[in-house]
């Protein structure tokens, strides 16, 4: 093969065509608004969900981003379960099996309580959590809430910011 067989097709322009800078952006509605297309799925209103789900992201426990919301942790912790929030069950796997023995009608409801060993309020939590799937189109309309795309250059600088030396340092 020679260098006119590789060029063949290749064409040359004056000039670029500006195309400009491309972007995404799937926040262009607000959070509230974006919940508001869901809210039959969701167990409180769309601004105590967004206040929520705000608070949650920033780290803030669950009982906490509910009282901010005014609403029950208990409705805060069946919201998060329903936008895909993994880990909300407060019950281990062992204790779950048991759960789940019940809700298949092997157990009684006294029977699963005393073996399980936790509360009314934690056997009903996880009896949601293991009767309710999470809503995939909820968990895509706060994706971007839930879980901020994060950048590895970033995280790197930043985890690695005592080491590194400024402009300032090159004087």
């Amino acid at each position: 093969m020679g260098l006119s067989d590789i060029a063949a097709g290749i064409e040359v322009h004056e000039r670029q065509n500006d195309r400009g800078v491309p972007t995404v952006d799937v926040t262009s509605d607000s959070l509230s608004a974006r919940l508001e297309t869901h809210e039959d799925a969701l167990p409180c209103t769309p601004e105590a969900a967004a206040s929520v789900l705000k608070s949650y992201a920033a780290g803030t426990s669950v009982g906490d981003c509910a009282h901010e919301a005014g609403i029950a942790p208990m409705t805060a912790a069946k919201l998060l379960h329903r936008c895909g929030v993994a880990g909300l069950s407060p019950l281990g796997p062992t204790a779950r099996d048991i759960l789940r023995d019940w809700l298949d009608g092997a157990l009684s409801r006294s029977e699963a309580i005393e073996l399980v060993g936790a509360d009314e309020a934690d056997v009903a939590l996880a009896t949601y959590v293991e009767t309710h799937d999470a809503v995939p189109e909820l968990a895509d309309a706060v994706a971007g809430v839930l879980e901020p795309g994060a950048n590895a250059t970033i995280e790197k600088r930043d985890a690695l910011a005592e080491t590194m030396s400024s402009v300032g340092d090159l004087r």
